[in-house]
């Protein structure tokens, strides 16, 4: 399902949208979906590194990070789709 929306952006980020466009990268609409996609999973992976930071000891060697990661794996693999 898509939602239509009209939006106003920037002159530069119009013409790098048209540029992308034009080199074959999609229409603007599948440019503009793919930059919002980026956009989310940046904001999943610094929301994971918040929790990391703040409940996990940084050694990746360790248990702790071992436990962690597997009870989050499928919350995280999940935010990337």
């Amino acid at each position: 399902m898509s939602v239509q929306m009209t939006i106003r952006v920037d002159d530069e980020l119009a013409a790098f949208v048209d540029d992308a466009a034009r080199a074959g990268e999609g229409s603007r609409a599948e440019v503009i979906n793919r930059a919002l996609r980026r956009e989310v999973r940046r904001r999943a992976a610094e929301r994971d590194a918040q929790i990391y930071a703040a409940t996990v000891d940084p050694d990746l060697d360790s248990d702790e990070y071992a436990r962690w990661a597997s009870a989050n794996a499928a919350r995280v693999w999940s935010e990337l789709d």
